[in-house]
């Protein structure tokens, strides 16, 4: 009787520590990124990963107008560029964490040839950002990257409009 509540004891301590690690393990599969991942949509996804390297573009370029550029305009429009989208970055890279999608981290390499050529780039460029932005904060479906495409969209038509009004500067 005595073996037998033995291997019995044994047996729910072996089944107890089974269930603790197969618990663990859910735990820690409801936190993986693939987990999370699953709520976000392809269309969401693919505006993070096109949001963060647009940011990192916009950083790298900015990075080089503050230091490169002829003009004080220039310079001080590289230099927002750097604070601004190294701040949404951050922000976007938040979200991302949290909802589990990986997002690129390989800085682009963009050169330009002059200061009219960076601000005529960087008006194309907040032109078609600013309808991205716009477009994934009306029609996204995850609430966290929807309301950083809004938020983000009102920076963005800052840029542009500073961008332009540089650029006439410039002409």
């Amino acid at each position: 009787m005595k073996n037998t509540l033995t291997t019995i004891s044994r047996i729910c301590i072996l089944a107890l520590a089974v269930a603790s690690f197969s618990f663990a393990g859910l735990a820690m599969a409801q936190d993986s990124p693939t987990a999370k991942s699953s709520s976000v949509s392809v269309k969401d996804k693919t505006f993070m990963k096109k949001a963060a390297r647009g940011g990192m573009m916009e950083v790298a370029m900015g990075k080089l107008a503050e230091q490169n550029g002829q003009s004080d305009d220039v310079k001080s429009f590289g230099k927002r560029m750097v604070t601004d989208h190294s701040k949404a970055s951050d922000e976007l890279k938040s979200i991302a964490a949290k909802k589990g999608v990986k997002l690129p981290s390989k800085e682009p390499t963009e050169k330009w040839s002059s200061d009219k050529a960076y601000i005529n780039m960087m008006v194309k460029d907040h032109e078609k950002d600013l309808a991205e932005f716009q477009d994934e904060a009306n029609n996204g479906s995850d609430p966290d990257v929807k309301k950083f495409a809004e938020d983000t969209a009102k920076v963005v038509q800052e840029h542009l409009d500073l961008a332009k009004q540089t650029q006439s500067k410039l002409q």
